[in-house]
């Protein structure tokens, strides 16, 4: 497979997949994080999907590229969170990434767009959810927005489900690749903290609730042995459980370095 980029994706799917699936190529590049409006971003991204796609289609390669299933694609009240229905993106990035995709639909390659949930696992930036909740738990204080939910899904079960779909021929679909929960941020914390032993001061900002919810109905049907991935009721107690080692001591690693930083 062909990866484009080098971020926390690019690096996983890279170690995955090796050499397999040689006339697929993946684009692992360009805006990443929803707090992104940044007009001069998304139009190195969007020069960037349409390069990729010109060379796929000549050279008769699928492309897959990244999308969102985050409550900036699926928060309004309208939106059912699902690949069929109707999509009112709340964000800029979340209108990007559905622009994009219809790019890919139309562009004459073969294709697939794949709607990501908050992926989880090891390398992850430090803004990102669980480190960033992580290194402030640590540090003793921790600014939650209430009424805030999020899908998570281990990075090492995208994997899995993104092999599936290939090894089956899946093309020129959009899917979204999710858990299919949405777990409250007070949830989220609760378990980190049981884990790493601590209790924070929470801080509480009010935020209109947004919980746009992801349905997986199509992932569950294409992904061969779905079932077996463990994603249920447990499922957020067994993705930190996978997690908590690593996001500690990088938390530590980050504090430390602040701190020495501080000293100077």
């Amino acid at each position: 497979m062909e990866i484009i980029g080098n971020g926390f994706i690019a690096r996983h799917t890279r170690r995955f997949f090796g050499d397999r699936y040689p006339d697929v190529t993946l684009i692992a590049a360009g805006v990443s994080t929803v707090l992104v409006n940044d007009v001069s971003a998304f139009q190195r991204e969007s020069a960037l999907v349409y390069d990729v796609i010109h060379r796929c289609r000549a050279a008769g390669r699928t492309v897959i590229f990244l999308s969102t299933a985050s409550t900036g694609m699926y928060g309004a009240d309208q939106s059912v969170g699902s690949e069929g229905g109707a999509v009112f993106p709340l964000t800029p990035y979340g209108r990007h990434k559905l622009c994009l995709e219809h790019v890919c639909a139309l562009s004459g390659a073969r294709w697939l767009v794949l709607r990501l949930s908050h992926i989880v696992g090891p390398g992850q930036s430090p803004h990102q959810l669980l480190p960033s909740l992580t290194r402030q738990l640590l540090a003793g204080s921790v600014t939650l927005h209430s009424g805030v939910s999020r899908d998570l899904l281990d990075v090492g079960d995208m994997m899995r489900m993104l092999d599936s779909l290939l090894a089956q021929g899946v093309r020129d679909e959009v899917i979204n690749v999710a858990s299919g929960r949405s777990e409250a941020i007070e949830d989220i914390v609760d378990g980190l903290e049981e884990r790493l032993g601590t209790r924070a001061e929470r801080k509480l900002v009010d935020m209109p609730a947004k919980r746009g919810h992801v349905r997986i109905e199509k992932l569950r049907g294409l992904v061969a042995g779905f079932d077996e991935l463990g994603i249920g009721p447990g499922y957020l107690k067994s993705l930190l459980d996978r997690n908590i080692g690593e996001l500690a001591e990088s938390a530590h690693h980050d504090l430390a370095a602040e701190s020495a930083v501080g000293r100077l």
